[in-house]
């Protein structure tokens, strides 16, 4: 065991002193800045030492095993795709160097690819958090503004610009519902809830004495005009900052969290991404927390030809 370790200590000072000269190239050649030739640097020092550990002795040696091998190595032990991707980036460009310098005949680098950077999921907020947001009073002309405006995105998944368009006669108290034009100009008709409609007849009372000569727009500012996408952000952070939210509050977490809460309650995927105006399916995916078990265990339940070979 002693000696395997004295093994791969010389196979890594070896295969570090090829590197220190590619990063003098870097220097004088390429001229780089220090952070980047620094960051070549950490990252190639760190897989020559888990290649010395698989038993390479010089960078001529390297095969596509080899990178296949520490980009195992690399996942198994937790690091991030992004993170495996930058290193074999900077492993791709230190081969090309090496084909220039005559030690290989090909990149076996380029022949591997880190594993796949998931989409990150905006973060939804819970029924308690929506609570203490909308935990708003009357005393403010602007604050029952900002009430109606949050309510009513969540109680219809609307985007932004959906919102800020709407003008007065979007809204059909008697029917509940809103008028939306939505991505490509397509018309949608949603459902408003009863806490969204009361907030908006609150709003309709107040409006007049801001709206001033804006006759349409159903949100307006303290500038007596259309309300901006820029005011709307910003009034939702600082709403979420005054009810002491842990979160960052912006528009889209209400669209996303209509959604959340719309699926986890009735289970239909194909409803929500109608609510929301997707035209694929698969972007609504993405904007829920469902995992595959949960959709094979709806497909166990409800799909024909699932149930009968459980039959069978």
């Amino acid at each position: 065991m002693i000696e395997q370790d004295k093994s791969a200590g010389h196979s890594t000072a070896a295969l570090i002193l090829v590197i220190e000269e590619f990063l003098e190239y870097l220097r004088v050649e390429r001229q780089l800045s220090v952070n980047t030739r620094t960051g070549y640097g950490r990252n190639l020092n760190a897989m020559a030492e888990q290649l010395a550990e698989l038993a390479l002795h010089s960078w001529s040696e390297l095969t596509i095993n080899h990178v296949r091998g520490i980009a195992t190595r690399m996942h198994k032990g937790g690091l991030s795709p992004r993170s495996i991707a930058t290193k074999l980036s900077a492993l791709r460009s230190f081969c090309d160097w090496l084909i220039i310098q005559g030690q290989l005949q090909a990149n076996p680098a380029r022949g591997v690819s880190a594993p796949k950077q998931g989409r990150p999921l905006p973060k939804n907020l819970d029924v308690d958090e929506l609570h203490q947001l909308m935990n708003i009073d009357e005393s403010d002309p602007l604050a029952v503004r900002d009430r109606a405006i949050m309510e009513l995105m969540y109680s219809s998944g609307l985007r932004l610009a959906e919102l800020v368009d709407l003008n007065l006669g979007d809204i059909q108290f008697d029917e509940r519902q809103v008028r939306v034009i939505g991505k490509g100009n397509k018309e949608r008709i949603l459902p408003v809830g009863r806490m969204a409609l009361e907030w908006l007849a609150k709003w309709l009372k107040v409006r007049d004495a801001i709206a001033g000569g804006e006759q349409f727009a159903l949100f307006v500012s303290q500038r007596q005009r259309r309300i901006s996408h820029r005011s709307v952000q910003l009034r939702m952070a600082e709403w979420g900052g005054k009810q002491s939210l842990s979160s960052h509050i912006h528009p889209h977490k209400l669209r996303h969290s209509f959604a959340t809460h719309m699926l986890e309650s009735s289970g239909d995927l194909r409803a929500v991404q109608e609510l929301l105006g997707h035209a694929d399916l698969a972007t609504t995916q993405i904007y829920t927390h469902l995992d595959f078990q949960h959709l094979a265990k709806a497909y166990d339940q409800a799909h024909p030809r699932a149930k009968r070979d459980k039959e069978e």
